[in-house]
């Protein structure tokens, strides 16, 4: 990567407060996507995801046969910088939730890859899981296909079984 292309892209990430991740557990295939604060369609998916998140809940405490991979977008905000990660796996708590933290930050500092983190309902921004080896959920994803290139985007729908 030259110089040139590295200081834009330090500049866009300094310029771009929402940062979304898109793939779920797997660090090798990671994609990290900026989208704009104000981007329509993203707060349509995390609304989406929202209205339906008591759903999602109670499947995921007992999840039919051909189910696995539950998963909860988490919102971290470190000063004015945010960014979403996937929680692989979490469980309920008595505030809120627990989980791991399954992508590694590339702007806030104020978590790590692997750590265990609590956060409530408020902080959730996606669900999703996988159904017989498609994707269910996973709202955001959908609308980071958008941003990203065929080829990048074709990749991600089929190695995960994602129907966007």
């Amino acid at each position: 990567m030259t110089l040139t292309v590295r200081a834009a892209l330090c500049l866009l990430l300094a310029l771009v407060p929402l940062h979304v991740r898109a793939q779920d557990a797997d660090q090798g295939d990671d994609k990290t996507v900026m989208v704009a604060p104000d981007d329509a369609d993203m707060a349509a998916a995390i609304a989406k995801a929202r209205s339906s998140l008591d759903d999602f809940l109670a499947l995921s405490d007992s999840p039919p046969p051909g189910t696995d991979k539950f998963k909860l977008k988490v919102m971290v905000v470190d000063g004015n910088v945010t960014e979403h990660f996937w929680v692989i796996p979490f469980k309920r708590t008595a505030t809120g939730f627990v989980g791991i933290l399954a992508n590694e930050p590339e702007l806030v500092r104020n978590v790590v890859f692997g750590q265990n983190i609590e956060f409530t309902r408020d902080d959730i921004s996606d669900w999703g899981y996988t159904r017989d080896g498609h994707q269910v959920g996973s709202f955001t994803v959908c609308v980071m296909f958008k941003q990203m290139s065929k080829e990048e985007a074709d990749y991600m729908r089929a190695k995960y079984g994602f129907d966007c």
